[in-house]
This record gives structure tokens, sequence and C-alpha cells, in this order.
């Protein structure tokens, strides 16, 4: 047994059992095991703990948060890691709210640090709204990441509100992976470097799906931070004034992330192809979609007949890793020949519908955009949800399609619920 494992052992042994052979906490051994895992070596596990270990193998130098679900693993696991973490020089911190969590990441204004924390949306993200202006208003040097558990649909315990508003109002760049655990670890990757490229903060949303999405990816190994508890930094950052969130120097900010951030954050989301395109037969109309929802809408495209059981989808998909900043280049390219798209997209208001639209007509792209008026407005955009705008987007633009099966399904099931409500 290694010497971080036999310390985590020592002090958990007493909390495990209360002397009468009942557990008193939950042990995380197997998942810390995984956060070892090198080069080469697969993981197997839920998404979750999939970022938790794409953190680590980014080089994080400093985690914290306050747990919430469906993100709460994150920290749990990394708080019982700890002996392991401190051979890397990883501090971990469980913070008392989610505006100390967000100060944390204050680190990488001024120095190198790359910085993760993690909270539950959107109560926590309102908790920790002034602290993240403060932190966007500078920009950071050192990658920033926000991992949030969007709390949002079916089961939500919160406000029916969505993170993408704050991502917009300061311009944080906001990452909405595909559901895949690769996938999720390659955005986790590329969220620290576009941050350090274009010095805006990233956050990150997974939906309770996403965190608990099983799977498995080929591991790399973890790299320890340059500057960490271990290699500490000789001197303090000097004195920068423009670093300071207050006028005039915010009169300047405001002005970077127009003429500067967005347009390095864009050339990074252009230059390493984090949004995805899947090819289709039917390439006279496409779907843009929030990646978080890849899933639903492939289940979605199976009941009309446009996916096989693979998730091949006939119809061309533009998966939005990425859904800020957008890059009007990519869309358009994707529009380009195509009678229409259809944007899925949930909650309101729209903001990827509205700002693709215009992207496409300042390009002159003339293909039509729909969205919002076939898809629903608000609430979680499940399978069943979806499943009736796509019906509508076939009536309009794919009249061969076979739409019996997919309307079937739809009766069945109000059927089912209206005899349940049956007295």
């Amino acid at each position: 047994m290694d010497e971080w494992q036999a310390a985590a052992y020592s002090a958990g042994s007493a909390d495990r059992d209360n002397g009468r052979g009942t557990p008193m906490e939950v042990q995380f051994t197997e998942q810390i095991r995984q956060l070892q895992l090198g080069d080469g070596e697969t993981f197997h596990g839920e998404g979750i703990l999939a970022i938790t270990k794409a953190l680590l193998q980014s080089g994080v130098a400093y985690v914290g948060g306050y747990q919430g679900a469906p993100v709460s693993h994150l920290l749990d696991v990394m708080v019982q890691a700890q002996p392991y973490l401190d051979t890397l020089g990883v501090h971990v911190e469980a913070c008392s709210n989610e505006a100390s969590a967000a100060a944390m990441l204050g680190a990488s204004i001024h120095y190198p640090l790359r910085g993760a924390v993690t909270w539950k949306s959107i109560v926590g993200t309102n908790v920790a709204a002034d602290a993240l202006s403060n932190l966007a208003s500078p920009g950071v040097v050192g990658g920033a990441l926000i991992v949030v558990g969007e709390d949002y649909g079916e089961g939500a315990s919160v406000i029916q509100e969505r993170t993408p508003a704050y991502a917009l109002k300061g311009t944080l760049a906001s990452f909405d992976p595909r559901p895949d655990l690769a996938n999720m670890v390659r955005c986790v990757e590329h969220a620290f470097a576009l941050s350090e490229a274009s010095n805006m903060p990233a956050v990150m949303e997974l939906r309770i799906r996403a965190c608990h999405v099983r799977g498995r990816f080929t591991a790399k190994a973890n790299r320890a931070p340059a500057v960490g508890t271990h290699a500490l930094i000789d001197e303090p950052a000097g004195f920068d004034y423009m670093r300071l969130a207050h006028p005039p120097v915010t009169f300047r900010h405001e002005k970077l992330k127009i003429e500067q951030r967005i347009p390095a954050a864009q050339r990074y989301v252009a230059e390493h192809g984090l949004n995805e395109t899947f090819d289709g037969p039917r390439a006279e109309v496409g779907l843009v979609v929030q990646g978080g929802l890849y899933n639903a809408l492939v289940k979605a495209l199976q009941h009309l007949g446009l996916a096989d059981a693979f998730g091949a989808s006939e119809l061309p998909l533009h998966v939005l890793n990425v859904t800020y900043p957008l890059v009007p280049a990519e869309l358009a390219a994707f529009a380009a020949g195509k009678r229409a798209l259809l944007v899925v997209e949930e909650g309101s208001p729209e903001y990827i519908e509205k700002d693709l639209a215009q992207a496409l007509r300042r390009q002159d792209v003339q293909t039509a955009v729909h969205g919002k008026d076939l898809l629903p407005a608000v609430g979680e955009m499940s399978v069943e949800a979806m499943l009736p705008g796509l019906i509508g987007f076939c009536e309009r633009h794919l009249p061969g399609v076979d739409l019996a099966p997919a309307r079937a399904w739809l009766a069945a099931n109000a059927a089912r619920r209206a005899w349940a409500r049956m007295p």
C-alpha cells in the first residue's frame, strides 16, 4: 500500500465503523484509484469522476467548491484524495459558500495557475455573482474553470433559471459538452487552454444525466502543476493597476472583452475543432444542438427513423460543445447550401438561436432558421419534449419522412398518463 493510501485509510478508519459494524461515512477508495490511472490505461466510470480526472490531467494547481448535486462528487472525492494530491502539489479546499469558491479563482488573475471550482447552479451561481464579475472583468492569466451542476428541468430542486445568462453578461467562455466521457475530458483540457489563450474564465455546465452517464476513455498521466504546494513562487506578483476591478480600468476591461478576448476565444474554438460536425445523407437541412442535449436528440431522431441504433444520424448535426462565444464562420459553413436549420436549445431566452440567426444574416447566408417557433420555450429538452418540434420541422422541410411511428409513441405516452390520472 502506498504511503498516501495508508494515510487515507488511517484517517478514515474511525469514521467507517461506529464499533457495531455500521458504516458511518462513504469511502471513495475505488474512485481515488481511478484518479491515479496513467498513460494508456482505461478509465471506467461516471461523467463527474471523469471530469475530476481531467482536472488532474490538465495540471490544475488548486481546486475548491461548495458541494451540491449533481456535481458534489467532484469535491467529495478530491477531499478524500488529499494525501495523493499532496504528492502532485495540488491544493484542495472545501469552501464555506459559492462566493468564497469563486473568490479562490482570483489567484489566476495574477499568477499562471490553473484553478477549478464547482457548485450547483443556478442558486450557487447567484451567490457567486459578484465574485464572478470581479474575476471576469480583469481576466485571468492562468486557466480558470467553473464546473456547475445545471439543476434545470425534471427533478430540479431550485428556481428554473439557467447559467448561460451569466456567461453572456460576464463574458465567460461557456462549455456544454456532448455527454461522452472522452469528449468531456477533452473539453476540460481545452477549457483551461482556451481560458489562458483568451484571458476569459470558463464555465462548464453539466446536467444530471451528464454527471451520471457511464463510459470509458483512455487516460493520460496526471500533471503536477509547475507552481503548487510543492513548488512555491519565490516572490509575489508585482502590482498591476490594470488588474484592479474598479473604474477607470474597468472601462478598459470592457473594451478588451469585445476587441481581444472574444475573438481570441473564437479563434481557439475554430483552430482546435472544439465544436463537432457529424455529416448525414440528408444534407438539405441541418440541426444545431447544445452538446449536452446530443444524446436526447439522437434518441428522438431514432423515433423518426432518422438515426440508427448506434447513433448515426441521417441529418447533419453541428454539436456546440462551446455555446459561447459562437464562431460565425463555422456556423455559416455548416448552413451553406441548406434549406433550413433547427436550433435545439434548452430554455428561454433562446440565446444561441438569436446569435446564430444574426451571424448568418451578417454573412448574407439566407438559410431559414427554426428553433423556439417549433420547440418548447421552457423546460427540460427531453426526448418527448423535442419530438413534436422535430415532427414539425420534418413536415416543413422533409415531407418524405414517415412520421406515424413517432406520433404513435407520443400518443401512447399521453394515453398512459391519462390512465394514471384516472380515479
